[in-house]
């Protein structure tokens, strides 16, 4: 019986520890929207696989991996009145078609700027209805230590039509969205800031979590896996049945840990598309400034 009994609590323990494992498990789909640059070599051959390189079009013209076409992010943001907010569906459905995307086209995502220009893609895309489209590990550099051929020959690519029928609005946060967090804050709801530490020295969104985007890299700019990103961010306080609302100074660099979450499993994400620099530039809103011990809530005048 007393061996029976040690069993018994054995096993409820270990119950325990499931279900509360269980209760922060990220509910999506894990590791689906980022490869390796292995994994993207062996699938850009296939058909209907267009691979877009996602820099800069003046560092475009330097070089980019053999066959990759450009889409910037300049081509699928605003320039006011904040910028990098995202453009019309008319404007991305322009550029994906013109670049020889069609709607069913599988479309594999690079950059050379720590997987921000193209996590921003990503997200564009998921935003306008997109499913199948993937970013690259480690972007560039990733991709020629992997054995691609760099050039700087443009590929003639035949124009797709490109129909756009929906917009997610649930992917995206609105100012007003986040000024009423933090007038009526909820336990299940975190703002994320995910811009350096200077920036943040600079003044926060009041009640915002701080983890600098560039942790979600490893030092050669490729993600961390899923396991570790799950455990980063839960000692950070953000769990996976959690609302987490994110923003940076224009949205770039919040969409690449959007894409680190996502590829993680979680699915209650948001992006505030204006981001600090719409915050800022509204001098009814509260700010909050670091006073070197911690954080202390410094309101603007009218907040």
């Amino acid at each position: 019986m007393k061996n029976l009994s040690k069993t018994l609590v054995v096993i409820m323990t270990l119950l325990i520890v499931v279900a509360g494992c269980t209760s922060t498990m990220a509910p999506g789909e894990k590791g689906q929207e980022i490869i390796t640059a292995k994994e993207a070599l062996k699938t850009v051959s296939k058909e209907n696989v267009v691979l877009v390189d996602a820099q800069k079009s003046s560092d475009y013209k330097k070089g980019h991996v053999e066959g990759a076409v450009n889409i910037s992010s300049n081509n699928i943001t605003t320039f006011g009145p904040f910028p990098s907010m995202l453009t019309s569906a008319e404007k991305v459905a322009k550029v994906l078609g013109e670049k020889g995307i069609a709607n069913d086209s599988t479309v594999i995502v690079y950059d050379n700027n720590n997987n921000m220009d193209a996590a921003r893609l990503w997200w564009t895309m998921k935003v306008y209805g997109h499913e199948n489209v993937k970013v690259i590990s480690g972007g560039l550099q990733a991709l020629l230590n992997a054995g691609a051929e760099k050039t700087t020959t443009v590929p003639e690519m035949s124009a797709a039509k490109y129909i756009i029928e929906e917009m997610n609005e649930e992917m995206i946060a609105t100012k007003e969205d986040v000024k009423s967090e933090i007038d009526n804050p909820r336990d299940d709801v975190v703002l994320l800031d995910v811009r350096t530490q200077e920036e943040v020295n600079m003044g926060t969104i009041p009640g915002s979590i701080h983890f600098e985007y560039l942790y979600n890299n490893y030092a050669d700019g490729t993600f961390r896996p899923v396991r570790q990103i799950h455990t980063l961010y839960r000692d950070k306080g953000v769990t996976p049945d959690q609302t987490v609302i994110m923003y940076c100074k224009t949205s770039i660099s919040a969409a690449q840990t959007y894409l680190a979450l996502y590829n993680a499993g979680y699915r209650d994400l948001k992006l505030y598309d204006g981001a600090w620099i719409e915050w800022s530039a509204d001098s009814s809103l509260p700010v909050q400034i670091p006073d070197g011990t911690g954080i202390t809530s410094n309101f603007q005048d009218g907040s």
